[in-house]
């Protein structure tokens, strides 16, 4: 069994400041922003939400398959990739660009500001879906417009279940664009800030957009998330990260988390606990592809934060 995960491959130049932005932006002052923060620590690090995802998946012990995109610059991703496992048979490089580049600075509170160059990632569409004996499900992740546009239509033309992640790249698309992504996805992934974004483009509440889905999926930190299924909302509870070190990726160690809980048949909420904890993990540790656990860890932690998991009962 494999999923299929199509998003960003990218390097992220991470700078951490030591103070708070909110003590150096003069709200009065935002129409002449100019502002400089000093960052003693920087670091370049592997990332992008498809990389990030597939790492966490890897992890696990699932298969992922990531089509996606590198610039010529990219010699080392590849050889991240066959080191972690993860084939990169539907890795193009693109001649004459850079790879997707982000640079974020994050502040004692974890607000983060972020410059992204697409590189790239501008050509993803490329590279249609393939048709892979052994996929279970995949994901639309953040990667160019028309990639996720195009990938999108591509799995449901072909029955394969994915999950509908847009993330930063939310602001991309109207509303006709969202419900179309809606009504071809089985799961939606957002954070509370791109939930509300996400209706108020859509014009549905987060019950009518739960309609067009399996599930819904609204994260909410260490609060934990919701999720939107069957006519009714439950609260999953976060989990308490034993240090908070770096939320860079943290999104996407959930999602890689939900995946394999997906192809393994969990409810989906046992499958956002199961992402929770993963969470946990990343958010103790720099960068988005540095954590280190494996399935029977991340299952004993499951079971120390909320009972059995499903897979135990199952064994059982």
């Amino acid at each position: 069994m494999s999923s299929l995960i199509c998003g960003s491959l990218a390097f992220d130049t991470i700078a951490l400041f030591e103070g708070r932005f909110a003590e150096h932006i003069l709200p009065d002052k935002v129409h002449v922003l100019n502002v400089a923060f000093l960052v003693p620590e920087l670091r370049r690090d592997f990332g992008g939400c498809a990389g990030n995802i597939a790492y966490t998946l890897r992890l696990l012990g699932g298969e992922p398959v990531v089509l996606a995109t590198l610039g010529e610059d990219g010699g080392t991703y590849e050889q991240r990739l066959e080191s972690l496992g993860i084939g990169r048979g539907h890795v193009r490089v693109v001649p004459n660009t850079h790879t997707a580049q982000a640079h974020i600075v994050t502040d004692r509170d974890d607000n983060q500001i972020t410059s992204f160059h697409p590189g790239a990632m501008q050509f993803a569409h490329g590279q249609p879906v393939p048709a892979l004996p052994g996929l279970r499900l995949g994901i639309v992740a953040p990667d160019g417009r028309q990639a996720m546009v195009e990938h999108a239509a591509q799995m449901a033309a072909a029955g394969l279940p994915f999950v509908f992640d847009p993330g930063q790249g939310l602001p991309m698309f109207d509303g006709a664009a969202l419900r179309e992504f809606l009504g071809q996805a089985a799961w939606a992934v957002v954070n509370d800030y791109e939930a509300a974004m996400l209706a108020e483009r859509t014009g549905w509440s987060l019950e009518q957009i739960a309609a067009q889905l399996r599930g819904l999926v609204v994260t909410r930190g260490a609060q934990g998330c919701d999720v939107f299924e069957a006519g009714a909302c439950t609260r999953v509870p976060g989990l308490a990260a034993q240090r908070v070190v770096d939320p860079t990726g943290c999104g996407d160690a959930f999602r890689g988390a939900l995946l394999w809980a997906l192809e393994a048949g969990w409810a989906l909420a046992d499958a956002c606990r199961l992402g929770n904890v993963l969470g946990a993990c990343k958010v103790a540790c720099s960068g988005p592809q540095n954590h280190r656990t494996d399935l029977e860890q991340a299952l004993r932690d499951f079971r120390a934060a909320y009972g059995e998991p499903p897979a135990a009962r199952l064994a059982a």
